[in-house]
């Protein structure tokens, strides 16, 4: 076997691998991307856990369908990058939406979410949601509403009563 032949082999199971312990993946088209966007892009994915990478399309192609992930064909033709979010869902997904309204020349192909196939509208969907950090807060709000309210209406018949006493007292 060749050497070439070989390299590919390597390249295909690392594609497999970063599929395989990434959370969500975004399929790109990067055409027309200046090398200061791009490098920009890199050093926002790198500082949310994601890594943006570019592959030929074949050996693309040949990691996925080794993963049995099918729709992936018809989208991967011409410029393609991949990016893999490994911290989380979302990050990649609103790196990769923020680049696309700030430049203009990105474009979402298609997207995998847990191994999952998924079109552009729903990974720009997955980019609208709000941080985990943010979620949890709103959690912890809508948990601690209604133990707000249990206490107030348990304290009242505490706080009337003291109401009460200190009117009589001063009669």
């Amino acid at each position: 076997m060749s050497a070439n032949f070989e390299a590919k082999k390597q390249i295909v199971q690392e594609i497999k691998e970063k599929l395989q312990k990434a959370k969500s993946v975004t399929f790109v088209d990067y055409k027309g991307l200046t090398v200061e966007e791009d490098t920009q892009m890199r050093k926002a994915f790198r500082q949310n856990g994601a890594e943006y990478k570019v592959y030929k399309n074949r050996l693309m192609l040949l990691a996925l369908n080794e993963l049995g992930i099918k729709g992936a064909e018809k989208h991967l033709e011409g410029t393609s990058a991949v990016a893999f979010g490994y911290e989380d869902e979302v990050a990649q997904a609103k790196i990769v939406c923020d680049y696309v309204d700030k430049t203009k020349k990105l474009s979402i192909k298609f997207g995998l979410l847990n191994g999952q196939y998924v079109e552009s509208k729903e990974i720009e969907a997955l980019a609208k949601l709000p941080s985990k950090e943010v979620l949890v807060a709103k959690l912890l709000g809508s948990l601690m509403g209604p133990i707000g309210g249990l206490a107030r209406v348990l304290n009242a018949p505490v706080q009337g009563l003291a109401i009460a006493l200190k009117a009589v007292a001063e009669k």
